[in-house]
């Protein structure tokens, strides 16, 4: 039977009704939302092109009209800290979004440190329990992956209580309480990561297509979609397999074979920006303070890329956000794996060098934690303190309280009798965190051949020498996965792993 459909059925049909005739907004604008006072506040959405939406909220009130593809975006001004209540947007419906608060609001992403949740910090117990501010909100936007950029993800805002905050971004959390109990605003946290995804996951494609240097992350990506049909064959066989050999648990105690791992390629995950494009994208036109970030374990493979990816990263997203120079606070590696006895060189040591340079682009700060890690976990339980060193960089740097906010950072270097000068910025009162002797600090002369240091602090400057160098030409602190190493300064924080020379992976012995 052949089906006649008038022009006012076909349409219905297109369109789902009446569905673009209601204003629709966002999954970010939304019940418990915190909007970013002092600044002119983004609030958009959509509805009929050409349609007239108004914004009402406070005492303060926006309009916009829709463009020809149904979106319309309007700025609230004047919004002032603690201000609370309903927002309503109206055109040809009427949307009221409820408990609205107005305050800080930050970005927070990352990989799976960042993702890590409060329910697995230490104490948990306790900070759960406490956990009562209802001025503290999360939005937690779901896991998506996607080639082009998105208009919208999904997720809601939650108000902290003792049970919600479980599933909260344990860093996310620990960073928002601390700058809820100094400045005495309300903190909203856009919580935004996935576990074990690198940096050009997180970058928009125009900024990596931009740099030659990146073009290896598109040719990779293009080999692996090459190669996902016969990838894809063989772990359905293998899957097969092993649902077969599964069946009955063995019985001589021995573990089953792991399940295979499907292959990439079929999807939009693992392309270069597909997490940029769907968990970032969308969260565009909200407005906010600056971001934090911890990430780099799954960059530790190249750290020479990652002194370029990074930056780029950081300058895109800020560039994208329309708000310049916004503050990128990050998490530098915390000492993970083997710790070796004599001065070594690895991957991760060379990371947590990009992570010092990107220090170099503006407004950005670095919580330095090689002191918290855990030998034995890649994911360390103590996040309270991480929160906490984030939020000393934006309290000092962004709020401008006078406070120390960082350790000891190397700010330069001579060799003068035998001996290598050190002088640092946030050095004062270094010393031995434990009181001993310092330690962590190796010497190399020209044979580019490492040996552990004797170290004396003489006020802000650290002298370096050894009885097996007598010509010193090269310095390194906390150079390894797991270092041995505390220096610290007066208010206890760490000194920042790094190197004086400029060798190559491989090339100092």
């Amino acid at each position: 039977m052949k089906l006649h459909l008038t022009p006012l059925i076909l349409a219905t049909a297109i369109l789902g009704g009446t569905a673009l005739a209601d204003v629709k907004l966002p999954a970010v604008i939304s019940d418990n939302m915190v909007l970013q006072q002092e600044t002119p506040t983004g609030v958009w959405g959509w509805a009929d092109p050409g349609e007239k939406v108004t914004i009402k909220f406070a005492g303060k009130s926006a309009a916009a009209t829709t463009d020809a593809k149904g979106k319309w975006s309007a700025k609230l001004e004047g919004l002032t800290a603690g201000t609370t209540g309903e927002m309503t947007v109206a055109g040809k419906n009427a949307l009221t979004i409820k408990n609205v608060l107005v305050g800080e609001v930050w970005v927070a992403s990352g990989q799976s440190n960042m993702e890590f949740r409060v329910a697995g910090t230490k104490d948990s117990a306790d900070e759960i329990k406490a956990a009562d501010f209802p001025n503290i909100r999360m939005f937690t936007v779901q896991k998506a992956a996607k080639t082009e950029p998105a208009d919208d993800c999904v997720g809601k805002w939650e108000v902290c209580t003792p049970q919600t905050v479980p599933g909260f971004s344990a860093v996310g959390y620990f960073f928002a309480r601390h700058l809820y109990q100094t400045l005495k605003f309300p903190v909203g946290i856009i919580h935004t990561s996935w576990g074990g995804t690198p940096a050009e996951f997180w970058t928009p494609k125009p900024a990596l297509a931009a740099n030659p240097a990146f073009k290896p992350i598109f040719d990779s990506w293009d080999r692996t979609v090459a190669a996902y049909p016969q990838a894809k064959e063989k772990y359905d066989k293998d899957l097969a397999a092993w649902k077969e050999a599964t069946k009955t648990p063995p019985t001589d105690g021995t573990k089953p074979p792991p399940q295979p791992r499907a292959p990439r390629g079929g999807d939009a995950f693992g392309s270069p920006s597909c997490l940029y494009n769907a968990m970032v994208a969308p969260l565009l036109n909200y407005t906010i303070r600056g971001a934090i970030w911890y990430q780099g374990e799954a960059n530790a493979g190249n750290p020479d890329l990652y002194k370029k990816l990074f930056p780029t990263m950081i300058k895109s997203w800020r560039k994208e956000w329309q708000i310049e120079d916004f503050p990128f606070l990050y998490v530098q590696l915390a000492n993970f794996m083997q710790r070796h006895a004599e001065p070594t060189d690895t991957n991760w040591a060379r990371l947590r060098e990009a992570q010092l340079e990107t220090l170099e682009v503006p407004h950005t700060g670095m919580a330095v934690i090689i002191d918290i890690g855990e030998s034995k976990d890649i994911h360390p339980k103590n996040k309270q303190d991480v929160g906490l060193r984030l939020a000393l960089w934006a309290e000092a740097t962004v709020y401008y309280h006078d406070q120390e906010f960082s350790g000891p950072l190397p700010s330069g270097f001579q060799v003068e009798e035998g001996k290598a000068r050190l002088t640092f910025r946030n050095g004062d009162g270094m010393k031995a965190a434990d009181g001993g002797k310092i330690k962590g600090f190796s010497i190399a002369g020209e044979d580019r051949k490492f040996y552990w240091a004797d170290v004396e602090i003489q006020g802000d400057h650290v002298v370096v020498s050894s009885s097996q160098v007598p010509k010193p030409v090269a310095v390194r602190y906390a150079w390894d996965d797991d270092p041995e190493c505390n220096l610290i300064n007066n208010t206890g924080l760490p000194a920042s792993p790094f190197r004086t020379d400029e060798w190559p992976l491989g090339v100092a012995k």
